[in-house]
């Protein structure tokens, strides 16, 4: 079918805001996102759908891009993220290695399963018509289980698309202005004292994402606020949702309190983050050399400069921090000045005994914090008129 008309028959229901990884039997939808719509390319496809996934709660119609190999990429975010959060995200997968068509020897095991494994993550899905009247009630279709908070993909034959010449398109570099590295000793405070000073410098403007495992579960005991998002499941996919979040979002700042193992987990997100540089995210590595949550196990961290990673990235600022006082400073500075901004500080392993979990639901933790973004973008705009 015609791409073009396509794509605008998505744009007229909302749909966008695209976030893929290229794949042959989509080069034509792709190049159509990018010529016409906004479309952020992702290092893998969990990342794309975490990217999606955090457009969504501020307030966009996201569409996710990949071959159905990456759709394993996916999996955790699909059922750890997307799931729990009840974040629906409409998803084009291709067919590659579709049984009975010659393809890659990579491709033969994922094509047998592909629908299969949609059908385990309680994923709906169709086969995308290539007749665009036929596509056009699909699309009416996907939309509405989207609505109902369902996410739906369409599984993608190859030559469903007419081609779609890829435009012209501008590079640029994302550039460090600001690298920082260690000149001091650590003074290596307790992940709950650096999330308290964290947490005293949020205002009404201020979202704040905790990664998976006891960083949220302790954000929560300080103080459970509905600008708080607890990330559960979906490891290392904290930073892209606030990637995806930030760029959704321009009014609000995205402070995004990551951890060195689920960092680790997901590293690429970082160069992703640089690239589309959004100016309203500040993301912060507590470092503890150890997978806290589950018993302590020492990470690679320790052999990693995260700094200079975060500046070759393209991060605006890329800070070390030593201590508390280091880290209120720089978060206040923060927010008179903005620019995506990396801060690293080293603390301190384990944890008290008793931590207690969320007793509000994921889904609802989502809820209220879409509520909380948009009836503050409501209220700044009636302050400015």
């Amino acid at each position: 079918m015609n791409t073009k008309i396509f794509g605008r028959e998505l744009k007229k229901r909302g749909f966008d805001f695209y976030v893929g990884v290229p794949c042959s039997f989509l080069k034509n939808l792709i190049n159509y996102a990018i010529n016409e719509s906004e479309y952020i390319g992702a290092a893998n496809e969990g990342d794309a759908v975490a990217i999606a996934s955090g457009a969504l709660l501020g307030g966009k119609k996201p569409i996710v891009l990949m071959q159905n190999s990456g759709l394993a990429n996916a999996v955790s975010p699909l059922v750890s993220l997307n799931y729990p959060f009840r974040i629906p995200v409409l998803g084009f997968v291709s067919w590659r290695g579709q049984p009975g068509e010659q393809d890659e020897p990579q491709h033969e095991l994922m094509g047998r399963i592909t629908t299969n494994l949609l059908d385990s993550m309680q994923v709906k899905w169709m086969y995308l018509s290539a007749d665009f009247k036929k596509a056009k009630r699909q699309i009416s279709l996907a939309a509405k289980y989207i609505e109902s908070g369902h996410p739906f993909f369409f599984v993608v034959k190859k030559g469903s698309f007419e081609p779609e010449i890829l435009q012209e398109q501008e590079r640029y570099f994302s550039v460090n202005q600001e690298n920082i590295g260690q000149r001091a000793d650590n003074q290596l405070p307790t992940r709950q004292e650096a999330l308290r000073v964290i947490n005293e410098c949020k205002d009404g403007q201020t979202a704040q994402l905790a990664t998976t495992g006891k960083t949220g579960r302790q954000l929560y005991e300080i103080e459970d606020a509905c600008n708080n998002l607890y990330m559960v499941g979906s490891m290392g996919c904290i930073a892209s949702f606030g990637l995806g979040l930030s760029v959704s979002k321009p009014d609000f700042d995205i402070v995004v309190i990551d951890g060195d193992g689920s960092l680790l987990m997901r590293m690429g997100s970082m160069a992703t983050i640089g690239y589309y540089n959004p100016q309203n995210m500040i993301h912060i590595l507590l470092d503890n050399n150890a997978h806290d949550s589950t018993g302590g196990q020492k990470t690679v961290s320790h052999n990693v400069n995260f700094i200079n990673i975060a500046s070759s990235c393209g991060y605006v600022k890329s800070i070390y921090i030593h201590d508390l006082n280091e880290l209120n400073k720089c978060l206040n500075e923060w927010k008179l000045t903005k620019g995506l901004t990396f801060l690293h500080l080293k603390i301190s392993p384990g944890t008290e005994d008793q931590l207690s979990r969320p007793a509000i639901k994921p889904y609802e933790v989502k809820e209220r914090l879409a509520t909380f973004l948009n009836r503050n973008v409501s209220e700044s705009r009636g302050a400015r008129s």
